[in-house]
């Protein structure tokens, strides 16, 4: 099914419902998902909806996670929906994508208090995982998927001891199935931050999952090669009401993630794959040191 794309057809719609103001514009067409197109709507010259077309699958995650967390100050509001499901609108977050190196400590504190702190958790029945599309029993399934998806990139980059202690981490990481289930955002990277004064102030482009909070948390710190120090995630890893005391396990999870991360760097970012190398060894030394 193709995407409807008359968006003056959609903009008259929305102005006639009382969706947004009678001035409002188009803007212009902003980056969007493969499949979807992203149009910034203006009111008065001044940047203020963001209207996005996708497929109805896609966008009823989309719904369904802004709905569920209407209070989370990270998430831009969600002010209509079209009852076919092919098209959102939502308020725009006035500030930048572009990633300031420094600042991770504390974006990743905000992360925590102005979203994850919102989740609230699913049915114990709910499965685990892209729970439509690729539903899984156990949130191992989910992650063996993801390392099983990095290594056909990582390949010999890593000698064969990495990738089997991957394996071996990932039949004893409880940790976060423990956490329980939550409706996350799955793409919780630095790609889709907003930041404004070098703070961070929204996140945006959610792709839903059902897993740990702590998931949300790791992928964000995995997300850029900077400040991968345990030091630097500890403070937000405290505020998911973890102890110290579960460093060892936590150890254990961050290298798991990085892993995965090694598998989209190399496809996606090449040029940053000698720092998350970096990463991976000091990771690699503190769970031998534990």
């Amino acid at each position: 099914m193709k995407i409807k794309n008359d968006v003056q057809e959609i903009i008259e719609n929305l102005r006639h419902i009382g969706a947004i103001e009678n001035q409002s514009e188009i803007h212009k067409q902003m980056d969007g998902t493969t499949e979807g197109l992203v149009y910034l709507i203006k009111v008065d010259e001044s940047p203020k909806y963001v209207l996005k077309l996708d497929q109805p699958v896609a966008l009823s995650l989309v719904e369904q996670y802004k709905k569920t967390y209407p209070d989370a100050p990270m998430l831009p509001k969600l002010t209509y929906t079209a009852p076919d499901k092919t098209y959102i609108v939502y308020t725009f977050l006035k500030g930048s994508t572009d990633y300031i190196v420094g600042s991770k400590e504390q974006w990743l504190k905000a992360l925590v208090s102005g979203l994850i702190q919102h989740y609230i958790s699913c049915s114990p029945s709910q499965k685990w995982g892209d729970w439509l599309d690729n539903p899984r029993n156990t949130w191992r399934e989910f992650m063996e998927e993801k390392v099983d998806y990095a290594r056909s990139y990582i390949g010999d980059r890593l000698p064969l001891e990495d990738h089997t202690l991957v394996k071996s981490l990932l039949k004893k990481a409880t940790m976060s199935e423990s956490q329980g289930k939550f409706l996350l955002h799955g793409d919780c990277g630095v790609h889709n931050f907003i930041f404004s004064h070098n703070e961070l102030i929204g996140v945006i482009d959610p792709s839903p999952i059902i897993g740990p909070p702590l998931y949300d948390l790791l992928y964000a710190f995995c997300s850029s090669p900077d400040d991968l120090s345990i030091e630097t995630l500890m403070p937000a890893f405290v505020m998911l009401n973890q102890s110290d005391e579960d460093q060892p396990r936590l150890i254990e999870e961050v290298i798991i993630q990085l892993y995965y991360r090694l598998g989209i760097c190399l496809k996606h970012h090449p040029h940053d794959i000698d720092d998350y190398l970096q990463a991976w060894r000091y990771w690699k030394s503190l769970i031998s040191n534990e």
